[in-house]
């Protein structure tokens, strides 16, 4: 868990009661509040995104330092640092300042789940359509340390048990 050098990797995700996560490249609900939560827990962090996700948003986000993943060496984003896989952005991360939150999309919460040592999940009460889920992982090996009723979704804190290969 962790980067190599050390920092605290933490996901950060909205998460529908059936898994989705997006439909189209957007987000399928409108919850202000949780705009707001992911904006305050990220701040002052670094931020690594996919490329699609990152172009989704459209520019780097105010007071995070964003590194974006893609494996196009031509691409380049204004503002961003690039990566072409995530053990080299975690690499990356390691010579700035601030923790790694890992903002999405699919593909990238799914290859940070093996060094994510939390998971900041707000649990979007509805189940609407999408193409884009949030990758299962083992609850045995994650404890829920806090959870915060909002309006129309949960903020729910897990902490990884112990260290663990492969399936995380």
């Amino acid at each position: 868990m962790t980067t190599p050098g050390g920092k605290k990797v933490t996901m950060v995700a909205a998460v529908a009661e059936n898994g989705v996560i997006g439909l189209a490249g957007k987000i399928p609900w409108h919850l202000p509040e949780d705009f707001a939560h992911f904006k305050e827990t990220t701040s002052g962090h670094l931020l690594i995104l996919g490329r699609t996700t990152h172009e989704g948003i459209g520019k780097p986000l105010p007071n995070r330092t964003t590194i974006v993943l893609t494996r196009d060496p031509a691409w380049h984003g204004e503002g961003v640092y690039v990566a072409p896989t995530l053990p080299d952005a975690l690499r990356l991360a390691d010579t700035m300042d601030g923790d790694v939150m890992i903002g999405g999309g699919a593909v990238v919460y799914e290859a940070a789940l093996p060094y994510a040592d939390v998971q900041i999940i707000s649990e979007v009460h509805a189940s609407p359509e999408g193409d884009t889920r949030y990758p299962e992982f083992d609850r045995g090996r994650w404890r829920e340390v806090a959870r915060e009723p909002r309006e129309g979704f949960d903020i729910v804190r897990w902490e990884r048990t112990f260290a663990c290969g492969g399936d995380a």
